[in-house]
């Protein structure tokens, strides 16, 4: 697990002492990062269920401005932690021990980019999806990136969000939602 480009470019990050926490790939950070580009720099992002901090740093290291780190997981917590210190990322990081709900009523909006990746079989990324619109906590021409399995597809759209874009690696899917204009309702 390493930083693909940009200011923290080759650095290899500490990973998950055990396999509760399941790192995004390479090919797939990859592949998500690519749909993402034009929403990073300067951007505000939130590292949903961030595990070891894998896509918030990688968000950082190519231009973000901001990124909330969040999990209800103090191991989780602490080893994004460490990554963000190995990366020298902390003047642009805000690490926030709780949960998913928790989290959004703390991040004031608007963000221009929530990665969304909770452990797949939990049932978590459709409410946190509904939460997200309901809330409209994504700014106006933001991005939702959520990575899921391709054989729970999820549904085009849910309150104030649509499902923009999607695309399938194998047995994950990435999907993109935008906040949905009045005139699409």
């Amino acid at each position: 697990m390493r930083i693909i480009t940009g200011e923290f470019k080759g650095r290899r990050l500490y990973p998950p002492a055990d396999r509760r926490v399941r790192p995004t790939s390479d090919m797939i950070k990859e592949a998500l990062f690519s749909m993402v580009a034009p929403w990073l720099e300067g951007a505000v992002a939130v590292d949903l269920f961030t595990g070891t901090g894998n896509l918030g740093l990688e968000a950082i290291s190519r231009g973000a401005g901001l990124v909330y780190f969040a999990d209800i997981d103090r191991e989780s917590i602490n080893l994004t932690k460490k990554n963000i210190a190995h990366c020298g990322g902390e003047a642009r990081a805000r690490v926030l021990q709780c949960d998913w709900e928790r989290a959004l009523d703390r991040i004031s909006g608007p963000v221009d980019i929530f990665f969304l990746d909770p452990p797949y079989g939990s049932g978590l990324l459709e409410p946190c999806l509904r939460r997200i619109g309901e809330k409209g906590l994504l700014a106006e021409d933001g991005v939702v990136a959520a990575e899921h399995g391709a054989d729970k597809p999820l549904p085009e759209e849910f309150p104030g969000l649509s499902l923009v874009k999607k695309r399938k690696h194998g047995t994950i899917c990435i999907s993109l939602y935008q906040t949905r204009k009045e005139s699409d309702s």
